[in-house]
């Protein structure tokens, strides 16, 4: 009879042993490191990738899921991707985008692409909120938007026939809560690389420009022509921006402080951050307010349209004749360049679409 109890006490043991193994089995994600494209390892620093969110294969798959998902929406109705399409490089064609009750915002959906190497950590027009993970949490609750509650997500999700397994997979806990949502989704966005334009093909030796577009680069790095790199950089930065806010000489006046609203400086009023010139023929409308539905009303708007303010950036060097004064040739060049930095293998990246 004891060699019984003992026998059984022993199998008991190692059922316990067992489903305390399979406990652990079920959280084994697979490490899935950005793939760094050649131009970025030769002229910028590494990516941001948080010491407690790295890059998993279960957490990427559930951060795409979720962005597609419109159950972050009080009426499950819009998704992330409803305001930042994947074929507009995850922008907005409208100027303004509407929320569930269909109140439209008063600034132009930001592209989402290059999130990685955002180096501080400011995001949105403003730089209202730090660290992608924090970006992804503002949408959910913000009235005008999806306009719910994390706390009723969190329910929605728990209660989901495939959520609590997927978050299991990707974070070790089936308890959904709002910190694994929005690190699942700065997970799917910090893969959303885009470096694949006919420029950088040029730069990497592969094809040859149009004597349009070299002009048109010529344009974009002459400060006497174009004087466009300053703010968005060069042939040594893939990026194609600054990270940086400024006043670009839209307004004398402002409807919106932007970064001023933020920081509550006087000297900040008017300054947005400087956007990617990447994607340029998927992003349309242009600027923080969408005010530009083309390219040539943007190279317009640098030409002969800015207007001068107290806090206009002193790199619009030109402010006083209205602009740079470009030709008409050289506005075509300069745009058929910008053009050159679309990158369509993006766009059409199925890794990054809802299939």
């Amino acid at each position: 009879m004891k060699k019984w109890l003992v026998y059984m006490g022993f199998i008991g043991v190692f059922i316990c042993i067992s489903c305390s193994n399979e406990s652990v089995d079920q959280y084994a994600p697979t490490q899935r490191p950005l793939e760094i494209p050649p131009l970025f390892q030769e002229n910028i620093l590494s990516p941001i990738i948080p010491i407690d969110n790295p890059q998993t294969a279960e957490g990427i798959s559930l951060g795409k899921k979720l962005f597609f998902d419109p159950i972050l929406s009080a009426n499950n109705t819009q998704a992330c991707a409803d305001c930042h399409n994947p074929q507009n490089a995850f922008s907005d064609s409208d100027r303004f985008s509407d929320g569930i009750d269909g109140i439209l915002g008063n600034r132009n959906s930001m592209p989402l692409f290059n999130l990685a190497w955002n180096y501080d950590e400011k995001f949105f027009w403003d730089g209202s909120v730090f660290s992608l993970e924090h970006q992804a949490f503002i949408p959910v609750s913000d009235p005008i938007e999806m306009k719910s509650s994390w706390t009723q997500l969190e329910e929605e999700l728990q209660q989901h026939p495939e959520y609590p397994n997927l978050f299991q997979q990707a974070f070790g806990t089936s308890t959904i809560d709002s910190t694994l949502v929005t690190k699942a989704i700065a997970q799917f966005e910090r893969t959303l690389i885009s470096a694949n334009s006919k420029f950088d093909n040029y730069l990497l030796g592969n094809i040859e420009l149009t004597e349009e577009e070299l002009n048109g680069f010529n344009v974009f790095m002459d400060e006497n022509r174009g004087d466009c790199f300053h703010c968005h950089g060069s042939d040594k930065n893939p990026l194609w921006t600054d990270n940086i806010f400024h006043n670009n000489g839209l307004d004398e006046r402002f409807s919106d402080l932007g970064l001023g609203e933020v920081t509550g400086d006087p000297a900040d009023n008017g300054k947005f951050k400087s956007p990617s010139l990447r994607n340029l023929a998927f992003t349309a409308p242009y600027m923080h307010d969408g005010r530009f539905a083309t390219l040539e009303d943007v190279i317009n708007h640098y030409s002969e349209g800015l207007k001068n303010s107290p806090t206009i950036d002193p790199l619009m060097k030109k402010v006083a004749q209205g602009g740079v004064g470009l030709s008409d040739k050289d506005k075509a060049d300069l745009k058929s360049f910008l053009l050159a930095l679309s990158d369509y293998e993006f766009i059409n990246n199925p890794d990054f679409k809802n299939q």
